[in-house]
């Protein structure tokens, strides 16, 4: 049985691969922003531990942790959660960059490295479910594209940081995907949302669930998903 530590499983991308772990009989540990939030995961998935921790805080990441029980060893840590506010470039306050960047970016920087030990220890995993908007960026995208961008250098450095202790790293860029997260696109942009012109969230599960199985001898260090005919 494998141990994973999930972020963003409260919906979308995340609770389609929370689901498919727990289903197939794994470990779960689901990091929630506040206790109220880990009830509901809890709830929601019968089984599943939960963690208390706000990524959009990330120096207080490593206080909250330390006043928990982390599992001592994880198989795979993946980052799924993220925040997005469309906006052009002359538009976006530093509030706003502050909050995407830590969201996004330090947050899940700063947890990884707080998990690290426990990773190590198994020869874990981490899988980043970055966005299309971290390989290119459009108008309106700039706070969430920087920080997406960000994202495959962190796991760009980390991959080659940590491959001498066997850890291996992910990134999965999907385009766009019928999620809660997209109905708030939508909405900024302006446009109807119809969930079934764009990629399930079981889907982008599968992508991740495939870089997760796969035998040892092997890693997918990049995985692009677009949305099919």
């Amino acid at each position: 049985m494998s141990i994973h530590l999930i972020t963003g499983a409260g919906s979308g991308i995340g609770a389609a691969v929370a689901r498919r772990l727990l289903d197939r009989g794994d470990e779960l540990w689901l990091l929630a922003r506040n206790a109220g939030r880990a009830k509901e995961l809890a709830d929601s998935f019968p089984g599943a531990r939960t963690l208390v921790g706000d990524l959009a805080e990330p120096e207080r990441l490593s206080w909250a942790l330390g006043h928990q029980e982390p599992p001592d060893r994880l198989d795979s840590l993946l980052h799924v959660a993220g925040v997005v506010d469309l906006a052009p470039i002359g538009e976006l306050t530093p509030k706003i960059w502050n909050q995407t960047l830590a969201a996004n970016l330090v947050g899940p920087a700063e947890l990884t490295r707080l998990v690290l030990p426990q990773l190590r220890l198994s020869r874990g995993h981490v899988v980043f479910v970055n966005s299309g908007a971290g390989l290119n960026a459009h108008a309106q995208w700039g706070a969430y594209a920087a920080s997406k961008h960000g994202l495959k250098a962190l796991a760009d450095s980390l991959r080659e940081e940590e491959h001498a202790a066997g850890v291996r790293v992910t990134s999965v860029f999907p385009g766009r995907t019928a999620t809660p997260m997209q109905a708030k696109v939508h909405q900024q942009e302006g446009k109807p949302y119809d969930a079934s012109r764009w990629i399930g969230p079981e889907s982008v599960a599968t992508a991740v669930l495939t870089a997760l199985d796969l035998p040892r001898d092997a890693e997918i260090n990049d995985l692009t998903i677009r949305p099919g005919a």
